[in-house]
């Protein structure tokens, strides 16, 4: 409970004006205080502010990066309240849509008020809603109240997703059934070449032009049908940031549509967070783990970190044998770049995919800036060069040409070029 600067002033005012009517023996001036007095006598009397709740609440608490999102304001006074003030504090990425997040209500004893209200969601994250300052006072305005509200009430704004036609394709595949051609043979759908007949082969298999044909039994061989195993391998070391959005933004993005998709084709999918907090996914398929793989990503950020960080720091379980790793990169930091030659060097299968921070920097008319600039530029050429030296694909992308032109960029130098183990 706090006394307001009008009681001071009218009690100050009151008292002087009675000391000046007692020291000068004149009535009249106690006159001019009664109503002072009065005022303060009443409003002192007068109940005091009671305690109030007050809540923000979203009516979903999963959307996507972009939509507008219903809420309600929920504020419970626990007595007659003629002024409420109330002043919410919305996190970055949230916003009213329209409006300002401040109100003054006007409440009876025990009311419940429900104001609706929708917020635009600009940036994918995890968010807190309800944080709030309220303030209320008596009837004369002589004392207040006012005090801090902890929100509780969370919403997870998903990225957004791109539509890609198509991926790329893993060159080993996994002992487990899904939409994949196998470069083995074995019971599938998908031909593959005759043989002579072995005994064990079922009837259904013969080929019976070719047997008689050549007066002997020949049977089908196919392809089975099988997944992979992909890792989406996301480099948290550094970020360089702009007035909106971040490279880091950009790679939040593109990993949620890769998982996305992968998942689509029933592939088993892993998640890599590589940077001064590491987290991890093991590769696994299904609904359930596109939800935690995008609430991983949510939780995703960049952590300031000395500590030299190598891929042992990976349990070898979220990192099968023969998986394609899709690495997104701003090639900032060393440790992500040797993590990722480090990769290559066990033999993973890897597409770097450089999320070019060119676009976040300012330019600058300082000689010894622009030379420094250049140096930088040749440095991560020379990295480029390494990668494309151990037979990987490095693809940079600036976040605003489509994912699905970076994907065929990718498909094409996997086609063409030769594949080397480092």
């Amino acid at each position: 409970m706090k006394r307001s600067p009008k009681l001071v002033i009218y009690g100050a005012f009151a008292a002087v004006v009675f000391l000046l009517a007692l020291a000068l023996g004149r009535p009249e001036l106690a006159a001019l205080g009664a109503p002072f007095a009065l005022v303060l006598v009443l409003g002192l009397a007068s109940s005091r502010p009671g305690i109030v709740r007050a809540t923000l609440e979203a009516k979903k608490e999963r959307v996507l990066e972009g939509d507008e999102v219903e809420a309600e304001l929920v504020a419970h006074a626990s007595s007659r309240t003629p002024a409420l003030y109330l002043s919410f504090s919305l996190p970055d990425g949230v916003r009213l849509a329209v409006g300002e997040a401040a109100f003054l209500l006007a409440l009876d004893a025990e009311e419940e008020r429900r104001v609706p209200l929708r917020l635009t969601c600009d940036r994918w994250g995890a968010y807190k809603l309800g944080d709030a300052i309220w303030r209320v006072s008596d009837a004369a305005g002589l004392r207040f109240m006012d005090a801090r509200v902890r929100g509780h009430s969370l919403l997870q704004v998903y990225p957004r997703t791109e539509r890609l036609r198509s991926l790329v394709k893993p060159f080993d595949t996994q002992p487990f059934a899904g939409n994949r051609v196998a470069r083995a043979r074995g019971e599938g759908i998908e031909f593959a070449d005759i043989r002579s007949y072995a005994p064990g082969d079922r009837p259904r298999r013969v080929n019976w032009r070719a047997s008689s044909l050549h007066q002997t039994l020949y049977v089908n061989e196919q392809h089975p049908e099988r997944n992979s195993d992909v890792i989406i391998f996301v480099d948290s070391f550094a970020e360089a940031r702009g007035h909106d959005e971040s490279t880091l933004d950009v790679a939040v993005r593109a990993a949620a549509s890769l998982a996305s998709h992968y998942l689509s084709v029933r592939d088993r999918v892993g998640f890599v967070s590589f940077g001064g907090l590491v987290r991890w996914l093991t590769p696994s398929s299904g609904s359930v783990q596109h939800y935690r793989i995008i609430e991983a990503l949510l939780e995703t950020e960049i952590a300031f970190s000395f500590a030299w960080k190598d891929i042992d720091a990976l349990p070898s379980r979220c990192l099968t044998p023969q998986a394609l790793v899709i690495a997104l990169t701003p090639l900032l930091d060393e440790r992500g770049l040797h993590a990722l030659l480090n990769l290559r060097r066990r033999g993973f299968d890897l597409v770097v995919i450089e999320i070019s921070p060119l676009a976040y920097v300012g330019d600058s008319t300082d000689s010894l800036d622009a030379l420094a600039a250049r140096f930088w530029r040749l440095w991560r050429d020379a990295m480029r060069f390494r990668f494309e030296q151990s037979g990987v694909a490095v693809l940079e992308w600036d976040g605003r040409a489509p994912l699905a032109a970076v994907v065929e960029e990718v498909t094409a130098f996997r086609r063409f070029a030769r594949y080397v183990f480092a």
